[in-house]
């Protein structure tokens, strides 16, 4: 059933009925968008996680009887393409063998990927057949680019919308930046470093002789407690001249700062082995202090010095520790009495800490030296409590009591007043890669264009939005909250690359995260603009149709503004949790200050990373699998069914080729379900024959129609929440082990005719439902039953199927419990007795016990006085001893099971008799009345537990 020409058999068939072109009709309808992907290189299985996910719950939700709307666009602004044209047009080996190698493009079409439109073509065009193949239910006629013209047009309109409320401004910002583009660049403009942070660090200038060494630091407080400096005698140094004063820092941190500062002049290079065993003076205390060595020291992160504190620095402190301890060290550089000097020195109170509280840091955590991996763990924790609870101590003149965030401010800022110090930006973590290969920088850049996020009144706004709105998993929306209020200013403007030139400003392009914000709402018109001219298409036009303004335009088509009206609000949003803290907080904070508050999305769906054989994807590393590749081996619905069952969208998946041969499997055997039915039948099943749950006599087959609408109520209710996972736990693998379990209970059954028929009923109706269940997650296979089986019109516009509550019966479950219970108990008995019975003898519970039992559940806890004494008053049992022996029994045995009260068991145990009989290998006799019973065991019996005797 994963033939790959079905598959295209029923793509087609689609197509051609517009199955999936959504128009506003009466209906109650859904709105879903999945972030369009940039069209770089090929679709990959990670990707096919991503979009299949929407597509699931879309099929889910159109067979609710909802009219769905999911559309596709392609992301292709900034700068990725253009740099990917530069490399192929310089014939750069390594971008040639990934595009050669990796995303298998002939060799005639990447000699046309010197053109960056071309790039854009090339895949985009790929996505959508490689959609289009897994059955995506995709309404194509809304597919646009980020740079067609109606859509610049549209995100003119948004840009003026931004500036007129005051949201746009122009200045100077830290921003990462590609040297080779020159150019800022984003997120998606990065190989390495996406979601990486720019830092801000406070740099001090620590005089020596007519020069400044200058250490960089987040922690400008901690100036009160240093003890010496650090440095990296391997590494190259120099002196540069910085605002007509000398600085001597690390080579690179120089060609780093000159992205920063404009007056930067590199002098010569200077001796760092030198420079060991030198004093020089700490700008608050005055007091000397000597310049040490230090391999830890990273030359290429901020300026390459390092001063110490090592009461309060766990690394300071075991670098200190070590080099006390490094004679060769210590004699090399003749340092060694002036470092057996110093002592930490303790300036910050913390609550359940003494003097030095890196000292006990350290200890606590039984860091053991420099290259201990819990180090970093010991300086973050450390960090975090200082800052949080930390007090500045009484020996600190000037700002002794503060809590350490304000000392923080008060001395950074006196350092830079009184010209003792100056700032700088870092990368948080490093390397950052731009898509053009180069290393990104953090740059300043002036007159540039920002969007204010850090804006009071629009962050309320937006965290109003987000209290109205669903979030799935709901654990991240405290994430959402963060980033609300933390989000500062962003540089929304490239100079370089594809997209839509700043309306007031043509020489900036707005770059792509920033053009990439509302733009589901133009899915929603899209169809109706490709016959206007885009020069038509100004402000008054779109304030008419998004904010409901008047006016005088007589080229705006009908059903427009209603359409728009229609389909919005966006009802679910889905992309990546790592784009929470930019892409998908945009998105909330663009609707909050445009749209009004009845037009602001409604939910949010996050996903996890994927990976590949336990190695994360990696399109620059070679480390990815070709969708259309997967698709070609194991056929659409076999990727699909893989990646919804292996892990649930917001967690990390792993693409593993034998489980995804595993899955082959089970899709198989779901297909020759079908064909086994038809076989019992003796012909083809006719399902519209089996739309109503058949009455049946057996409770076996009763049990099966509950366990089926119990599945099919826990599966609408996984996929209600995103729960692909679950969802097909309960459709497909818990669904197998039913019918499995059933089809091993009736066989011997078939041979009787009446049961025959009765259980080829069942599995008929079981059948139907089965097929529309795995219908959202394996959509061409079952197509082809639902056609075979005389299924009315597509499967995928079939009513999905609804719980029956009323058929989901406890007793009926329970009742199957018992008979398993009572096969189990009696294959133990033979197990310990090694003994193969020839009669098995079943002693079922009588009357007065099931009257115990219901008194115990009215009573509801253990409480053995009440619930013998209304045994006894209720006059249940003529043995009184007896009936409390028994009653004191159960109060504890009540705890245990799951009772739902009176079961036949008399008549389950006949239907299943043969069964039992046929498990154990043993004739079985049944009483209610113990007329046989030569070992008392009748007195055992219980409600759900029958007695056994074997003989």
């Amino acid at each position: 059933m994963t033939d790959i020409k079905i598959e295209e058999k029923w793509q087609k068939k689609w197509q051609k009925s517009k199955l999936f072109q959504s128009n506003p009709d009466e209906r109650e309808k859904l709105f879903l968008t999945v972030a369009y992907p940039y069209p770089s290189g090929a679709m990959h299985v990670g990707h096919g996680r991503t979009y299949t996910v929407p597509d699931v719950y879309a099929r889910f939700k159109r067979m609710q009887g909802y009219n769905v709307l999911f559309p596709m666009g392609w992301h292709v602004t900034g700068a990725p393409v253009i740099g990917i044209a530069k490399r192929i047009g310089r014939r750069d080996p390594w971008t040639l063998d990934i595009y050669q190698n990796v995303h298998k493009v002939p060799e005639d079409e990447l000699n046309k990927f010197t053109d960056p439109h071309y790039i854009v073509k090339y895949f985009s065009e790929e996505y959508h057949n490689v959609m289009t193949q897994l059955g995506f239910t995709i309404d194509w006629r809304r597919e646009f680019t980020t740079i067609d013209p109606h859509y610049q047009k549209f995100i003119t309109w948004q840009f003026e919308k931004l500036n007129q409320k005051g949201l746009v401004r122009r200045g100077a910002h830290p921003v990462k930046y590609c040297p080779d583009d020159e150019n800022p660049v984003g997120d998606h403009d990065l190989l390495e470093g996406e979601g990486v942070a720019i830092n801000e660090l406070t740099l001090i200038k620590f005089k020596m002789g007519e020069k400044y060494l200058v250490a960089a630091t987040f922690r400008p407080e901690t100036l009160f407690g240093a003890t010496n400096l650090w440095l990296n005698p391997s590494e190259e140094y120099v002196k540069v001249k910085n605002s007509g004063e000398d600085w001597v820092i690390s080579k690179k941190a120089y060609h780093n700062l000159l992205n920063q500062k404009t007056d930067l002049e590199l002098i010569e290079d200077v001796d760092a082995p030198g420079l060991i065993g030198q004093y020089v003076e700490n700008p608050v205390t005055g007091q000397q202090h000597i310049i040490l060595p230090a391999s830890f020291v990273d030359p290429d992160y901020a300026t390459g010095v390092v001063y110490s504190v090592p009461a309060h620095a766990p690394a300071d402190y075991i670098a200190l520790v070590d080099l006390k301890n490094d004679a060769k060290t210590l004699e090399k550089y003749g340092i060694k009495e002036e470092v057996g000097k110093i002592q930490p020195i303790g300036l910050i109170r913390l609550k359940g800490f003494g003097e030095h509280p890196a000292v006990e840091m350290v200890d606590k955590m039984g860091v053991k030296s420099q290259e201990d991996p819990k180090l970093k763990e010991a300086t973050n924790e450390m960090y975090k409590l200082e800052h949080a609870k930390g007090v500045m101590d009484e020996h600190v003149t000037g700002y002794s009591g503060l809590r350490v965030p304000e000392a923080r401010d008060a001395i950074k800022e006196n350092l830079l007043e009184g010209g003792k110090g100056g700032i700088m930006h870092e990368f948080a973590e490093k390397p950052v890669i731009c898509r053009c290969g180069t290393e990104c920088v953090v740059k300043i850049l002036d007159n540039q264009w920002f969007i204010k996020y850090s804006d009071e009144d629009w962050t309320e706004t937006t965290q109003n939005t987000l209290s109205q709105m669903k979030t799935v998993p709901e654990e991240i929306r405290s994430n959402f909250q963060y980033y609300l209020n933390w989000l500062h200013d962003w540089a929304c403007a490239r100079r370089i690359g594809l997209g839509t030139p700043l309306p007031w400003d043509t020489q900036w392009l707005i770059e792509p995260l920033s053009d990439s914000t509302i733009y589901m709402s133009y899915y929603a018109i899209a169809p109706h603009l490709k016959n206007i001219d885009p020069e038509e298409l100004d402000e008054e036009f779109f304030d008419h149709i998004f904010l409901d303004k008047p006016t005088t335009k007589t080229n705006i088509p009908e059903g427009m503004k209603e359409e728009f009206n229609y389909w919005y609000p966006l009802d679910w949003r889905l992309s990546a949790k790592d784009l929470v803290g930019n892409h998908l907080s945009f998105h909330i904070f663009h609707h909050s200050a445009i749209f009004p508050e009845e037009k602001r999305p409604r939910g949010v769906v996050v996903f996890g990373m994927g990976l590949l054989e336990g190695h994360k994807m990696s399109s620059s590393k070679g480390n990815i699998i070709l969708l259309e590749d997967a698709i070609k081996i194991h056929g659409a619905d076999v990727v699909r069914l893989f990646l919804m069952s292996s892990a649930e969208p917001w967690q990390d998946f792993d693409w593993r080729e034998k489980e995804v041969i595993g899955t082959k499997k089970r899709l198989e055997w779901f297909s020759g379900f079908a064909a086994m039915v038809d076989e019992l039948h003796g012909s083809q099943i006719q399902l519209s024959d089996y739309t109503e749950a058949p009455a049946v006599d057996k409770a076996i087959n009763a049990w099966m129609i509950s366990q089926v609408h119990q599945r099919v109520r826990d599966a609408t209710q996984a996929l209600e929440g995103f729960q692909t996972r679950k969802a097909l736990q309960e459709s497909l693998f818990l669904f197998k082990k039913d019918i499995d379990h059933y089809l091993h209970r009736v066989d011997h059954q078939l041979k009787n005719e009446d049961d025959h028929e009765e259980i080829t009923d069942v599995l008929a109706y079981v059948l139907g439902i089965w097929i529309r269940l795995m219908a959202p997650f394996t959509p061409h296979a079952c197509e082809e039953l639902w056609n075979r089986h005389g299924g009315q019109g597509f499967v995928s516009e079939a009513p999905w199927p609804e719980a029956d509550l009323a058929l989901i019966d406890e007793k009926v479950h329970k009742g199957e419990e018992i008979i398993q219970g009572l096969v189990d108990d009696i294959r133990e008995i033979k197990k310990i007795t090694q003994s193969q019975p020839e009669k098995i003898h079943i002693y079922l519970a009588p009357k007065w016990k099931w009257g115990v039992f219901d008194i115990a559940r009215e009573v509801g806890k253990p409480d053995i006085g009440r619930i013998m004494g209304q045994a006894i008053q209720s006059n249940l049992h003529d043995n009184k001893k007896e009936l409390a022996s028994f009653a004191q029994k159960i109060a504890r045995e009540m705890t245990k099971i799951h009772y739902v009260g009176w079961v036949d068991e008399e008549q389950l145990l006949k239907d299943a008799q043969g069964y039992v009989a046929r498990e154990t290998g043993a004739e079985v006799v049944v009483y209610q009345e113990p007329s046989y019973d030569p070992q008392n065991k009748a007195r055992n019996a219980l409600p759900y537990k029958p007695a056994i005797y074997l003989e």
